[in-house]
């Protein structure tokens, strides 16, 4: 069941991802993806600052998204650099 609710979070991270950050998108699973690694990032972040991430629903997709917004903005900087 938490698998469910990973990919659940992570798909909602990631759309909201892609209208923050209005680009191309990477697709659905993409997105995906890019949310769960978002979760993670944000989640790091949060705790490194001392947030215990005791928030529930709302507080985890809210992470998500902002550990998504900072994990496309690396993408994007180390893809254009490259290109």
């Amino acid at each position: 069941m938490h698998i469910l609710w990973w990919i659940i979070v992570g798909l909602i991270a990631g759309w909201a991802t892609g209208k923050i950050m209005k680009g191309e998108g990477y697709g659905t699973l993409m997105d995906i993806v890019i949310g769960i690694a978002g979760a993670l990032l944000g989640g790091f972040i949060m705790r490194t600052l001392g947030f215990k991430g005791q928030g529930g629903m709302i507080y985890t997709i809210i992470i998500a998204i902002l550990g998504a917004v900072i994990l496309t903005s690396i993408v994007r900087f180390f893809t254009r650099k490259s290109a």
